[in-house]
């Protein structure tokens, strides 16, 4: 997806596909900036190989319901990664990789994942837990359509996906989709301000990139 001299990828983060999608849109738009959907935390971890892992002391820090986030959500990726034999965010690790190797700069666009977690404390309400809770315990049991993992999920397929989410947990998904777009969006534009003669590739999350383009082209 184009924007005047941005161009925007939807990702998934166990995906072969798209590893090699990174490296392709390197060499066919020589980017000299990389914008990635990154903090600086989980640059440090990624780049040190590190797993997410919670610990009983970040309650303090980003409250108990983020807390418990962190922990599920990192053990599903990991077990989703070996599923696939690709580790969680490898297409990002490449970018970082090739960005080295071509002098390009990287710029980290994603908001801090102790404030995003500190905000889905506050907002997530017990309904939606109990919901959530309800949803995982009939997962094995539902004859809902199959996902290739090793894939990037069909647009298609990621709306309708996002709609179920921001039906059923609106308050999850105002805060890791809709909040973080917002700051995403805004990050890309400071960058395309600053350097409007630079090749920009921005790489995110798959379900992010239509809406980031959107918001950037409204306010940019």
């Amino acid at each position: 997806m184009q924007y005047k001299n941005l161009t925007i990828i939807g990702t998934s983060h166990i995906s072969r596909d798209s590893i090699q999608e990174v490296k392709d849109s390197f060499g066919r738009l020589k980017p000299g900036i990389v914008a990635v959907e990154l903090d600086r935390k989980r640059l440090y971890a990624l780049v040190h190989n590190l797993e997410p892992r919670a610990r009983f002391s970040d309650i303090r820090r980003i409250g108990l319901k983020g807390f418990l986030f962190v922990l599920v959500g990192g053990w599903l990726q990991r077990k989703l990664g070996q599923y696939v034999g690709v580790a969680p965010g490898s297409e990002m690790k490449a970018a970082l990789q090739l960005a080295s190797e071509c002098n390009a700069k990287v710029a980290l666009i994603d908001r801090d994942i102790e404030i995003t977690m500190q905000r889905f404390s506050r907002c997530f309400t017990w309904r939606e837990k109990l919901n959530l809770i309800r949803d995982l315990f009939a997962a094995p049991f539902s004859k809902k359509e199959k996902i290739d993992l090793s894939k990037v999920p069909e647009k298609k397929l990621v709306k309708k996906l996002l709609g179920e989410v921001k039906r059923k947990y609106p308050s999850m998904y105002r805060v890791l989709i809709e909040e973080r777009n917002e700051v995403m969006a805004s990050n890309i534009i400071r960058i395309m301000q600053e350097n409007p003669e630079s090749s920009i590739l921005a790489i995110v999350g798959a379900g992010h990139e239509d809406e980031i383009l959107q918001l950037v082209s409204q306010k940019e």
